[in-house]
């Protein structure tokens, strides 16, 4: 995929001002990555929102938010409200907010209840499931009936019991032509596009020329139609681990550590607050 000589800033908006996902899948056509950036809280969808073309109100939260272990404590009242949070807080991005374990793997008629709950709630574009072939069926119920659906295969975290741990999918012949097979089954029940996790990069990149709609690598491949991360991991918010597959652009966690050193220093000496701090002082 090559991009083009001047590539447009953003991909085309409706006529609410937020970009639509069919422009995305128009954007990727046309060469340009799909930039992408998980957000949980109003303030941080501000300051992303003029920079990505969609974000992802993911899961992730569970562990960047709230400190578990892994995804799976998430519950559907939790992504509703960091999801109607990132909503408020931004104008332009497509918003796709995740489904949680436990809301969607039962039926598709439990699914299309959360997914309904999700976007009339929160008032987002589409909501996120992970699965390849066994959730084929859930994701065509959802299309049908106006539920638009991220796919996601390959490294599912929800999956992480299951899978034995966090590893990265593809390798070996087995394994690499079911992550194949379970992207090609999400596009064709109609996934407007795809997320690919932790997946050796030669079966990403198979996976993103097979498949008819825009693949979103984290830990993928440079040859996925977009790329999405953690934002949490690109401001090094994080310090006792950072994945291989991060690029951090900013080291934000020292400066947040000096800040509160200083302000506790400031008050302990109490010269803070000053008198310009005060309401009604001389």
């Amino acid at each position: 995929m090559s991009a083009p000589a001047n590539p447009p800033a953003n991909p085309p908006a409706n006529a609410t001002g937020r970009v639509r996902r069919r422009g995305i899948g128009d954007f990727a056509k046309g060469g340009v990555p799909i930039v992408g950036l998980t957000a949980y809280t109003a303030p941080i969808a501000g300051l992303l929102d003029p920079h990505v073309d969609f974000m992802l109100v993911g899961d992730s939260l569970g562990m960047v938010v709230y400190g578990f272990d892994s995804t799976l404590p998430v519950t559907v009242e939790m992504m509703i409200a960091h999801g109607g949070a990132v909503m408020r807080g931004s104008a332009r991005a497509l918003v796709v907010v995740d489904l949680p374990f436990g809301a969607y793997q039962e039926s598709p008629e439990q699914a299309f209840r959360n997914a309904a709950r999700v976007m009339a709630e929160t008032g987002c574009a589409a909501v996120k499931l992970e699965g390849g072939e066994e959730m084929a069926e859930t994701v065509r119920f959802l299309t049908r009936r106006g539920a638009p659906v991220m796919g996601h295969v390959g490294l599912m975290p929800q999956s992480v019991h299951a899978a034995g741990g966090f590893k990265v999918q593809g390798r070996g012949r087995e394994q690499a032509d079911q992550v194949i097979a379970d992207a090609v089954a999400i596009a064709e029940a109609g996934a407007f596009a795809i997320v690919v996790e932790g997946t050796v990069e030669p079966v990403a990149r198979k996976l993103t020329e097979k498949v008819p709609v825009p693949t979103i690598g984290i830990g993928a491949s440079p040859a996925c139609d977009g790329q999405i991360l953690v934002t949490d991991d690109v401001l090094g918010l994080f310090t006792e681990f950072t994945p291989r597959f991060v690029k951090r652009y900013a080291e934000l966690a020292p400066l947040v550590s000096a800040a509160a050193e200083a302000y506790a220093a400031d008050v302990r000496a109490r010269r803070f607050p000053g008198r310009e701090h005060c309401f009604g002082a001389d």
